[in-house]
């Protein structure tokens, strides 16, 4: 094994889901009326964004998926849309922190992998734009040069828990799936990447099984196990 993916909501960055996303829409709708979309109107685009971007079926990106959908609803210039996105980004989304929980175990994970030798990419699910993901990085303590690659909607073609999405990051970093360990929270969507021969750890707090899937014989364990196992884990240097 030579390759850990880290989905990052729930696993390096705890958060219980629909506090997040419920904080997320408010500030989403906050936005939309600020800047003349109407609060719904913004709300509803970008939830229906998000299930386009699930469904990709790999002919564009995840950003030109979600793109297509926005100015077929919004008229109006793309690059304005963009900087409203972007403003939104880098300033009241940091907002939507507060219904995070980071823990210091996070960047002790990553470092503790690193130093024995392994390559790091994280693996969240890439519906978000880049600037998004560096901020949610940012409230758990991660470092974005730590990693080989960070999904983001700009640079996936796939979604979770579509197994394109696992094939195209193994392509993109050249390995094969026993060579990489994929660790998340959610059975559906993280632990489904077993199903091409990756190794996989699930992490128990801010657990999702939305199928009550039986996980008694999966590799698991709370944040402080997930690093003990690192812990064990065989240099590479």
């Amino acid at each position: 094994m030579k390759v850990v993916l880290f989905d990052l909501d729930g696993t390096l960055l705890p958060m219980d889901q629909d506090i997040f996303v419920g904080r997320y829409l408010q500030e989403v709708g906050a936005k939309g009326a600020q800047k003349g979309y109407g609060a719904q109107d913004l709300v509803q685009i970008v939830l229906k964004g998000f299930e386009v971007m699930v469904a990709n079926d790999g002919s564009m990106t995840n950003e030109g998926r979600f793109w297509q959908l926005f100015m077929a609803a919004f008229d109006g210039e793309r690059a304005e849309h963009e900087a409203v996105f972007e403003e939104f980004y880098r300033n009241e989304f940091a907002r939507v922190a507060d219904g995070t929980s980071p823990t210091p175990l996070a960047n002790e994970a990553i470092q503790t992998l690193k130093e024995k030798g392994y390559e790091l990419v994280l693996a969240t699910n890439p519906v978000f734009p880049r600037v998004a993901t560096q901020e949610r990085m940012r409230w758990a303590g991660l470092n974005p040069e730590d990693f080989t690659l960070v999904t983001t909607y700009e640079n996936s073609s796939f979604a979770k828990p579509n197994l394109n999405y696992y094939r195209e990051i193994l392509t993109t970093i050249k390995a094969r799936p026993e060579e990489c360990l994929m660790v998340g929270n959610d059975m559906q969507e993280d632990i489904v990447a077993a199903k091409l021969g990756m190794n996989v750890f699930l992490v128990t707090d801010d657990l999702i099984n939305s199928t009550n899937e039986d996980y008694s014989q999966v590799p698991q364990g709370d944040r402080h196990a997930m690093l003990r196992y690192f812990k064990e884990l065989p240099n590479r240097r």
